[in-house]
């Protein structure tokens, strides 16, 4: 059954080869960008089931807007993916206020702007699907990128309240938790903090880890066959990991906290008071 997809951020990336792949297939698609003229070449080449619409999501009112229009112009929304954002890179000492005002500007406030914008229609429709591109690092942190790993621990902790929200009125919310793939991210729409000499080993050392390496970046590319499958769920998971490092990372440093918590188990007990 065909649907309508509404993907933030489509101009390039997970955005542009997730909203083809639904094209291909068929579907309705709603792409937003900052830039429409960057979304022509999927409008030429699939016509009347493409939607293009300008779209700045740190601005709430654009961002109803946009909604608004996608469910006039096709008639129903089925699958919101908040894909649009950014990182900066560099130590938390270097990053400066407006670096961090805008980063969450984007990641944060324009998925939770786009997130009320679409729920009064799902609730309305008694159905919808919320998709938030979060990432592994919205559950495990990296040093120099401490101000993303933030951005997306926010996503992760409104969402989960969401799900328990609105699970009841049939609406799913899905976190889609991405390790590096060979996207964007690390090029021209990333940000890179003044950077202070304390900081040159443990940049340096970020910057030739094992996460960077080629052949541990993954290709987005295969993404599509999940991204689709989860879509097309009757009962999506609330999280899931895209990439083979994710996982095996995950259990490491969830397991380094639950022996923190059992070590000092005693001295959280006695601080209960009775």
């Amino acid at each position: 059954m065909t649907k309508t997809i509404l993907i933030t951020g489509a101009s390039r990336g997970f955005g542009k080869i997730w909203a083809e792949a639904f094209l291909k297939r068929g579907d309705n698609v709603i792409v937003t960008s900052r830039n429409v003229a960057q979304l022509q070449d999927l409008v030429s080449k699939y016509g009347n089931s493409v939607l293009p619409l300008e779209l700045d999501i740190t601005n709430k009112a654009d961002c109803i807007t946009v909604v608004n229009e996608a469910r006039e112009h096709f008639g129903h929304i089925d699958t919101l993916i908040n894909n649009a954002g950014y990182t900066v890179f560099g130590a938390i000492e270097e990053n400066s206020e407006k670096e961090a005002r805008d980063l969450f500007d984007a990641n944060v406030f324009g998925t939770l702007w786009m997130t009320q914008a679409v729920l009064p229609i799902f609730r309305e429709q008694g159905k919808g699907h919320i998709i938030q591109l979060s990432s592994v690092l919205g559950i495990n942190s990296l040093p120099t990128m401490g101000l993303y790993c933030a951005t997306k621990y926010a996503v992760e902790g409104f969402s989960e309240a969401l799900q328990m929200e609105v699970k009841e009125l049939g609406i799913n919310v899905t976190l889609i938790e991405p390790n590096s793939f060979q996207t964007d991210f690390f090029g021209t729409s990333a940000i890179a903090s003044s950077p202070i000499d304390a900081y040159t080993k443990v940049t340096y050392d970020f910057q030739h880890g094992e996460g960077v390496k080629l052949e541990n970046i993954g290709d987005p590319n295969a993404t599509v066959e999940a991204i689709l499958e989860v879509v097309d769920a009757q009962n999506p998971p609330l999280r899931l990991f895209l990439g083979k490092l994710a996982y095996p990372w995950t259990q490491y440093t969830y397991g380094e906290k639950l022996a923190s918590w059992e070590a000092w188990k005693e001295v959280s007990l006695k601080a209960h008071g009775h």
